[in-house]
Formats: structure tokens, sequence, C-alpha cells
């Protein structure tokens, strides 16, 4: 197959482009060692970052972290490095681009993997897009969190939660995305409960029109004042007190709510049983069959 000008036309077109210092040039690895990352740019010249120009980030491992054809954003620092290479700086882009796409992260609400580089006051500290980032101790978790030390090192999942370029402040947050997660887990194990479904469960709160009843899985129901007993009750603290275990029946389930039944579940609930009562009908060999409350129907006192 002959080769025409057609197939080099964009290498062509590239090597009569001017680069100057502050430019930002997009290109491909092509080699990675511990001293710096080698571009193609599609240039006159390969493009070289420094490895202590690649990330801010602690620790950072350039051979962990970067490999042959990722494709990398960077500054031009200087158009001959004096061996005939552009001398690029990818930090120097990610303070330009990064903000952006921090931005782009806020808006759309992606949830990001992050390894926790840092303790500080009040919280702890993450990189994203090689900018530094903040999580307070209270967006870390869904609950409390008494010792932030055993966060070091770990990978959790964030959202941006705020940005502000030009006060260079970035903050992340997991309690977000780990209430989320709860909330689907909830919505999916009630989805699982069947209606008329019996079993027990712990009174954990007892309000002036009900009591609310753990089921456990962090699930709770409400046992309406209605439903708690068989005789009438003004309150549910006349009969309940939290931590009481009770049986209960599931009577229903409505946009995420479950109402229950102490009644309903009980096994002692009062029945109406009629007794019936054998007797022969005068003159006849057969037997009539009828129950006490209709032969006390029939009698008449004065």
């Amino acid at each position: 197959m002959s080769e025409t000008m057609k197939d080099y036309e964009q290498e062509l077109e590239a090597s009569f482009k001017t680069v100057e210092e502050g430019d930002i040039l997009t290109g491909t690895v092509i080699s990675v060692d511990e001293k710096e990352v080698v571009l193609d740019l599609k240039y006159y010249a390969e493009g070289i970052i420094p490895v202590e120009d690649f990330s801010r980030e602690p620790g950072f491992n350039v051979k962990e972290e970067v490999h042959v054809g990722d494709e990398i954003s960077a500054t031009v620092v200087k158009k001959d490095d004096g061996h005939g290479n552009i001398l690029l700086s990818k930090v120097e882009a990610n303070d330009v681009l990064s903000w952006k796409k921090l931005e782009d992260l806020k808006q759309s609400g992606e949830i990001l993997d992050v390894t926790v580089k840092g303790i500080v006051k009040g919280g702890v500290i993450a990189y994203v897009e090689d900018v530094r980032g903040f999580i307070p101790a209270s967006k870390l978790s869904d609950s409390y969190v008494e010792d932030t030390n055993e966060y070091l090192n770990q990978t959790i999942q964030v959202q941006v939660f705020d940005v502000d370029k030009e006060k260079n402040r970035l903050i992340l947050s997991a309690r977000e995305v780990l209430r989320k997660k709860a909330a689907e887990e909830r919505k999916n194990r009630i989805s699982s409960i069947v209606p008329g479904t019996i079993t027990e469960g712990v009174v954990e709160t007892i309000q002036p029109y009900g009591a609310f009843v753990n089921l456990g899985n962090g699930i709770s129901g409400l046992v309406h004042v209605s439903q708690i007993s068989q005789n009438r009750i003004k309150e549910p603290g006349e009969v309940l007190s939290v931590g009481d275990k009770v049986k209960v029946k599931v009577i229903g389930i409505k946009d995420g709510k479950i109402s229950l039944s102490i009644k309903q579940a009980s096994d002692s609930a009062p029945k109406e049983v009629e007794r019936e009562e054998h007797f022969e009908i005068p003159g006849s060999k057969e037997k009539a069959t009828t129950s006490l409350a209709s032969l006390f129907a029939n009698i008449k006192l004065d």
C-alpha cells in the first residue's frame, strides 16, 4: 500500500505550529522512569515532564500511577530543555485545568475513589485531580467519627462538596455517598417484605400517636396507637416501654413506610366463638343445630 501526503497530514500540520511558554499541550505517554515522563506531542520534539513537576500528591509513585498510552496535559515551561525536547509541567497545567474539572465533578455529583493521605485537625486530606482536598470529620461517615486516624491510607468514596478556586479550597464528602447507599439498601430490604408477615421487633421510640418498632437490619415501622392493644388506650406509654420486645404484623407498606400491628399479631386476641348446641326437635328423629345466641334470642323475659 503506497503512502500519500494525506497519511502525514496531521504530523505535517503540527510541524508548522509554534509552541510558546505557558501553552498547555496534550500528549501520549511513551516512556516512564523514576526521573521523568516522556510524551509524544505530535510535534517536532518530544515533551519531558520531570517527576517533581508531575504531581503534588504526597507519596506519589510515578511508575505505579502513570502508564504508556496515558494521555497527559501539561504546561510548556521551556521550548527547549537543552537537549531538543520541550520541558513541561503537569503541576502547572493542573492549576488551570483541575479547577474546571472539579467544578464539573461537583455539578455531576460523580462518585470518586480517593485515598486519605493525611490527618489534620477536624478531618483528613485527600487529593482529586492533584488538588488538595479536605474532608471534615463530620463528612467522613454517616455516623459520628471518634478517631480520624483510622482512615489514614484508606480508600473511600466521596463526592465534591464545595469548590472555590480563588480561595484554593476543595471540600469533599463521603457522608452523602454513604447515605445514598444506605437509602438504596433500605429500599431494597423493604421491597422484600411481604404484607401479612408476622415477626418480632424492639420498641425504639414512643410518640403520642404510636410506637416505632425496630425490625432489625436498619428497618423500623410504626404501630399506630389504635393497633397496639385490644383494649382502648389513650397513649402507647400505657402498655409499652422503650426496649420492649413485641410481636408485630406487617399490615401495610407505602412510600417506604411500614405500618405494623401488635394487636393483629397477638395470639391471645379474643375471638368470638359460637358454641353449637344440638337438640332434638319434638316429633322428629332429626337433630337441629343452633347456637346459644340464637336460642337466647327466642326467649322472652317478662
